[in-house]
C-alpha cells in the first residue's frame, strides 16, 4: 500500500506550521531535500542503509528525512556509544552521517512522492529480551499504525507540541519525530535531558502539550518543582518500572501521566494507560509472558512478538508488567545486557570473577551492579571500575555500584546462578 510521503504532505498542507524546533514544514522539506540530493551524490540509492551518528536536534531530523526522501533506510546510532559498537552498527551502510552534510548535490536525484507501507524505513538496534543488540527493521507501516494508535490513546491536538528529550537512536525518541511528521504537528527536540531546560519548557504557558519521559527523569523534574504545567496534556511515561509513589507524586503536582509499555520490536507503544493500542493485540501466554501481535510489530517478529516480560490483568482490566523472564536490566529506560557488562568487567586486573545484576533503585528503576570476586590482595571501587569501563561501554552500561563477595553461586557445570544474586 502506498501513501503520500509524510514530510511532503505536511509541507503542502501547512507550509508555515512549525515542524521541529525553529524550522517550519516548508523549511524542513527544503533542507531535507537538499540533504537527499547530497546523499545521492555520495552514491546512496533506494534501499541502501545510511548510518546517522548525530546528537538529537535539527540536523538529525534533516538527515533522517533526507534519507527517507531517497527511499533509503535510516540507521540511527547514539554518538555516545563506544566506538566498536558504532562501527558494528553502521557496518554495511552506504555512508555514515556523523556531521553536517556538505558538498555536491545530485540534480538528477529522484525524491520519493509515496511511501510503501511494507518497505523498511528505519533500523533500530534493540537489546530486546536477550540483550544481544539485534537489528530491528521497522517499516513505514509500523510507524503509521503506531502513530494512529498513539493518537487514539492520547488524543491529538492540531497544535500538538511534543517534547523529545530521549535519544533519537531509540524508538521512543525517534517515534516522536516521525509521528509528528505524520500528524503535521511540532516536535521539540532537545539534545539530551537537562532538568532545568525541560522544567522551564514545561512550565511555560505555551510549552509542550506532550512530553515523553522515563521514570528517572519524571522523578527528577518533580523534585525540581514541576507542577501545574498548564499546557501539558500528557506525560507519556515508559521505559521501566513505574512505582505507585511516583504516580502519586505526579498526581499531587497536577501532572497528567499516561503510563506506557513498549518495545523497539513493536515500534514503541504496545499499551498505554493500561490498554493496548487499538491496532494491537496483547495476550498472556505460557508463564504469563506478554505476547503481542498486530501491524506495529516488526515483520521479523511476526506473527507473534514474545516480549520476555511477565504480565497480569488487574481487577480494573488493565494490563500490568510484573517482571521479566530474562536477566535483562532496565536502568533509566535503557536496556543493559549483563553478559555484555560482565565481559568487560572481567578484563579488569583486580577481578577474578564477576556477575552483573540489576538492583532496585528509586532513581534508575534498576541500578547496574557488579558483584565481584577479587584477586588476592586487590581492591576495586565503583569509581575505578567506571573509569576502566568508560572507553569500553556506553554510559548506561557502566556499573554504578560494586559488591565484593568471596564467591559467586555457580552450577556444577560452572554456569552462573545470576538470579540467586
Amino acid at each position: 500500500m502506498l501513501v503520500d510521503a509524510w514530510l511532503t504532505r505536511a509541507a503542502a498542507a501547512t507550509p508555515h506550521a512549525p515542524a521541529v524546533n525553529n524550522l517550519s514544514y516548508a523549511e524542513l522539506l527544503r533542507e531535507s531535500s537538499r540533504a537527499a540530493r547530497q546523499l545521492s551524490a555520495l552514491g546512496v540509492q533506494p534501499g541502501d542503509r545510511v548510518g546517522i551518528v548525530l546528537v538529537p536536534g535539527v540536523e538529525f531530523v534533516i538527515a533522517l528525512h533526507g534519507v527517507l526522501l531517497l527511499g533509503a533506510v535510516a540507521v540511527p546510532v547514539d554518538p555516545a556509544s563506544a566506538a566498536p559498537q558504532i562501527a558494528e552498527r553502521t557496518r554495511g551502510a552506504r555512508t555514515v552521517i556523523d556531521g553536517p552534510l556538505t558538498g555536491h548535490e545530485d540534480p538528477a536525484a529522484v525524491l520519493v512522492e509515496k511511501h510503501d507501507l511494507d518497505a523498511v524505513a528505519v533500523v533500530i538496534f534493540s537489546s530486546g529480551s536477550t540483550g544481544a543488540g539485534k537489528a530491528v527493521e521497522l517499516t513505514y507501516g509500523n510507524f503509521w499504525w503506531s502513530a494512529a494508535g498513539s493518537a487514539v490513546a492520547l488524543g491529538l491536538n492540531p497544535s500538538e507540541r511534543w517534547l523529545c528529550c530521549l535519544p533519537l537512536s531509540h524508538v521512543g525518541g525517534l517515534s516522536i519525530v516521525i509521528r509528528s511528521a505524520i500528524y503535521g504537528t511540532e516536535a521539540v527536540v532537545h539534545e539530551r535531558f537537562d532538568s532545568e531546560r525541560v522544567l522551564t519548557a514545561l512550565q511555560s504557558p505555551d510549552g509542550p502539550t506532550i512530553v515523553s519521559l522515563v521514570p528517572t527523569t519524571l522523578n527528577r523534574l518533580l523534585e525540581a518543582g514541576l507542577a501545574n504545567a498548564t499546557s501539558l496534556r500528557w506525560v507519556l511515561l515508559g521505559g521501566g518500572p513505574i512505582s505507585d509513589q511516583l504516580l502519586q507524586a505526579a498526581s499531587s503536582a497536577s501532572i497528567p501521566v499516561a503510563p506506557s509499555y513498549g518495545m523497539s520490536e513493536a515500534c514503541s507503544q504496545i499499551f498505554t494507560r493500561g490498554a493496548p493500542l487499538f491496532c494491537t493485540r496483547v495476550e498472556l501466554g505460557e508463564d504469563d509472558e506478554i505476547l503481542v501481535s498486530g501491524p506495529t510489530v516488526a515483520p521479523q517478529c511476526r506473527p507473534t512478538l514474545h516480549t520476555g516480560d511477565l504480565g497480569r490483568l488487574a481487577d480494573s482490566g488493565a494490563l500490568e508488567v510484573v517482571g521479566r523472564l530474562s536477566d535483562l536490566i532496565i536502568s533509566g529506560g535503557e536496556n543493559v545486557s549483563p553478559e555484555t557488562v560482565e565481559a568487560v568487567v572481567a578484563l579488569h586486573p583486580a577481578v577474578a570473577d564477576v556477575a552483573v545484576v540489576g538492583r532496585a533503585d528509586e532513581e534508575w528503576g534498576q541500578k547496574v551492579t557488579a558483584v565481584v570476586v577479587l584477586e588476592p590482595e586487590m581492591t576495586l571501587s565503583a569509581e575505578d571500575l567506571n573509569e576502566f569501563c568508560s572507553s569500553r561501554l556506553s554510559p548506561h552500561e557502566r556499573p554504578k555500584a560494586v559488591e565484593v563477595r568471596d564467591s559467586l553461586g555457580r552450577s556444577a557445570a560452572g554456569k552462573l546462578r545470576r538470579r540467586d544474586l
